[in-house]
């Protein structure tokens, strides 16, 4: 994942988002009936690292990674936006605090990708942010 930049959506703009902070917002989750955090962000996949090589194939990793990592999950697909059309992909990420969606953020403008690393004579997928 590259060029990782915030989305400002059009659906932020509506009484169902509060921001809170800048780029990010709280909603209610009814599937979860709690407030959640929310915040939207595009990127580029890499094929070279595995990555899909376009926007209507989203690749599992390292997104499930930073999901992890993050206390996060995806809340939005944009599949009007994530049509194929382009190498960039949307997401809208949620998290059950604000803190969580904060630290999300702090891979604005970072490559984040899955590297494999070994240790003691065995592989492990190792998550980087640089």
């Amino acid at each position: 994942m590259k060029n990782i930049q915030i989305y400002t959506a059009e659906k932020y703009n509506t009484s169902e988002y509060v921001e809170v902070k800048s780029n990010i917002y709280k909603t209610h989750d009814s599937f979860m009936d709690q407030d959640a955090f929310v915040t939207t962000l595009s990127f580029e996949q890499e094929p070279e690292y595995e990555e899909g090589s376009d926007s209507s194939d989203i690749s599992q990793y390292p997104l499930e990674d930073v999901l992890d990592k993050y206390y996060v999950a995806v809340s939005d697909f944009y599949e009007d936006l994530n049509d194929g059309s382009s190498n960039t992909c949307y997401l809208e990420l949620s998290g059950e605090s604000l803190e969580d969606i904060e630290n999300l953020l702090e891979i604005v403008g970072k490559h984040v990708y899955n590297k494999e690393e070994e240790s003691d004579g065995k592989t492990y997928i190792k998550l980087i942010i640089e």
